[in-house]
């Protein structure tokens, strides 16, 4: 199919479409993408027909926010590389513990979907061998799940290098600003951001002290009241790792407010880079979530091809912008 599609100069999906007499293709290309398929001897199998129309031309995309800037830029990510092939996105949100398991109990895009990407939350075991019932490709982004490709970054990794970033400028007393999920679901990449936190700090002969570990819900508001407890502390930290940009942004807020100079007076780091970051003039580690979401319809692509991808793991680095300095 991707040969016809090549010497035609069209998309696989045009190809794909014309083949199975689906509709979207006028008759004059079906008839010259009939013709070249026969004059190279091509023969629609199975598994080829499934490429970029599959039965419905969608794939589905679950999340549990859409009003969230990462959240967003992955769905983003995604529908641009679908589109480009002729595929559509069918969007669901689903923010609570109730509604994932409301949906996944009736599974309402089965036979409406080709596949399916679930962005970035906890799937359980149950959820798991659900959408395994449904036949259909899965990928999942930012997080592991057992049987399911996906594309994620390292976050221990990630948390190292902001850590690590602090401790080369001489920081010792560095606090974290980790996030609490309000229904109690652990998050991956809290867990594995927090490790890094611990880890950095171990690699300097730093112990890793829990009291200097806040956890908060994750927003603004958060980063706001968990700076407002370490500033509280007779001997606060001198730097201060957020779990994300918007979590730390409410921490340099708190700041401001104290009338305390970042980053004369205390250093903040984070993760992200979120569009927010450079205004603040907030040093971070990127996270590139647009290409998330692109890689993550790649391995959809792939799957749908009849291939077995494996996970990707993308490369964030250090943002060195104003928020940090070197101690004196």
């Amino acid at each position: 199919m991707h040969d016809v599609a090549q010497r035609l100069g069209v998309s696989i999906s045009t190809v794909s479409r014309a083949l199975r007499g689906q509709p979207g293709v006028s008759e004059k290309m079906r008839q010259r993408v009939l013709a070249q398929a026969e004059a190279m001897s091509y023969v629609v199998s199975p598994a080829a027909s499934s490429l970029s129309g599959g039965a419905t031309g969608r794939v589905g995309v679950l999340v549990p926010q859409i009003d969230v800037w990462f959240y967003s830029s992955v769905v983003a990510g995604i529908e641009s590389r679908l589109r480009a092939e002729g595929l559509d996105v069918q969007l669901c949100c689903l923010p609570t513990t109730r509604e994932r398991f409301d949906f996944f109990e009736r599974l309402p895009l089965r036979r409406k979907v080709d596949a399916l990407v679930v962005a970035s939350f906890p799937l359980d075991e149950r959820a798991r061998t659900r959408l395994e019932s449904m036949g259909l490709p899965v990928v999942v982004v930012e997080e592991e799940v057992e049987g399911f490709p996906g594309v994620r970054i390292d976050d221990r990794v990630a948390a190292t290098m902001a850590v690590e970033h602090l401790l080369r400028a001489g920081h010792r007393r560095i606090a974290m600003i980790r996030t609490s999920d309000p229904e109690g679901r652990v998050w991956a990449a809290d867990i594995a951001r927090l490790d890094g936190y611990r880890a950095a700090l171990s690699a300097h002969g730093v112990i890793p002290d829990d009291d200097q570990v806040i956890k908060v819900p994750w927003g603004i508001e958060g980063g706001a009241s968990a700076m407002e407890v370490l500033l509280s502390r007779p001997d606060p930290p001198t730097a201060v790792f957020c779990f994300s940009d918007e979590v730390a942004i409410g921490a340099l807020r708190t700041l401001r407010r104290a009338g305390l100079s970042v980053p004369a007076e205390m250093s903040v780091v984070a993760v992200d880079d979120h569009p927010m970051a450079e205004l603040m003039d907030l040093t971070t580690v990127r996270q590139p979530v647009h290409e998330m979401g692109t890689t993550a319809a790649e391995l959809v692509l792939s799957m749908l091809r009849g291939e077995e991808p494996e996970s990707v793991v993308l490369p964030t680095r250090l943002v060195i912008r104003h928020s940090t300095r070197r101690l004196d």
